[in-house]
């Protein structure tokens, strides 16, 4: 999960925090002329995807004792019906089970 989480928001979210130092790098040695808008769009891009990544990897982990595949997709319906139940009252959660 942590490496997932490593890959899918982390890299994302550095690379948002650098589109500022490049933009001012940039901008301050007349480079081009980039408009304060475009920086903040792409960097917004950036942690989008971030929060999407940090979804996936939260969502794909594999909670068994044996580590689930590279991408673990086959986990993430499982994990939603666990955050599904997580918000449902407990006498609800064990009526279902019956």
């Amino acid at each position: 999960m942590a490496r997932r989480i490593f890959f899918t928001a982390g890299i994302p979210t550095i690379l948002g925090m650098s589109v500022f130092v490049v933009s001012y790098i940039i901008v301050t040695k007349n480079i081009a002329e980039i408009p304060p808008s475009s920086t903040i769009a792409i960097s917004a891009l950036f942690f989008l995807l971030g929060l999407a990544g940090l979804s996936f990897g939260i969502l794909s982990a594999s909670w068994d004792k044996e580590p689930g595949s590279f991408f673990g997709i086959e986990n993430i319906p499982m994990n939603i019906q666990r955050a599904k139940a997580a918000f449902k009252p407990a006498t609800q959660n064990f009526e279902d089970k019956s």
